[in-house]
């Protein structure tokens, strides 16, 4: 998939107010008021600016966070990671490879055996169901 890359405007156009603020503004929704926090729906959870899929829902989980968590991304090169040293904290941002969408945060307090917690925000995500149990 080709790199994406938009003006400010472009993505104001494509995007809900609240879509353009934590993706391209790198803001957080509030804890537990996104759609898929809790969701259980088998799918794939793609990036909203670009449609990269960077998510699989077997690898969600219930972390009593708020924001939806999973385990690890898709695949390593869906999603990147970048220092950041915003609200007087270092902070490891999620960000999607393809169109450098600010997705959430990865912390080193997760469940499985890799100790990774991916905590995104749903504003950022779409679920793309799986169709007849595939």
């Amino acid at each position: 998939m080709a790199k994406v890359s938009k003006t400010i405007e472009q993505w104001q156009e494509q995007l809900t107010p609240e879509q353009f603020d934590v993706t391209r503004n790198k803001a957080t929704e509030k804890a537990f008021s996104g759609e898929y926090w809790d969701s259980k729906l088998p799918g794939v959870y793609a990036c909203v600016c670009c449609a990269s899929q960077v998510f699989d829902a077997a690898d969600q989980y219930d972390a009593g966070t708020g924001w939806p968590s999973f385990s690890r991304p898709l695949n390593a090169r869906v999603v990147k990671t970048r220092k950041d040293q915003s609200l007087f904290m270092v902070r490891n941002e999620i960000a999607c490879a393809n169109c450098e969408a600010h997705l959430g945060y990865v912390f080193a307090d997760g469940s499985d055996a890799g100790g990774k917690r991916f905590s995104v925000n749903s504003t950022a995500l779409r679920l793309d169901p799986l169709v007849g149990g595939e």
